[in-house]
């Protein structure tokens, strides 16, 4: 009795699978600045425009970095 399996047409190169598992992570890593902002609760959208736009540059992305880890602004409220 003959036996089947079942097989891709076209097999993806073992290269290709390693630099897709990469790319994946750098793109999560390019918003982490922004990510960072809008936890710690930073005004987040020049960091997040900043990042989008000069995050590519390394230079851009520390200043996001940056951006996002300066003190948080606190107000003192009366009960």
């Amino acid at each position: 009795m003959p036996s089947y399996s079942v097989e891709p047409e076209a097999r993806s190169w073992t290269a290709t699978k390693v630099v897709s598992v990469i790319v994946a992570i750098v793109t999560v890593g390019y918003m982490l600045p922004w990510c960072i902002a809008c936890v710690r609760d930073v005004p987040h959208w020049l960091v997040f425009w900043i990042n989008l736009l000069l995050g590519w540059t390394i230079i851009g992305w520390i200043v996001a970095l940056v951006m996002a880890l300066r003190a948080q602004r606190t107000i003192i409220v009366q009960n």
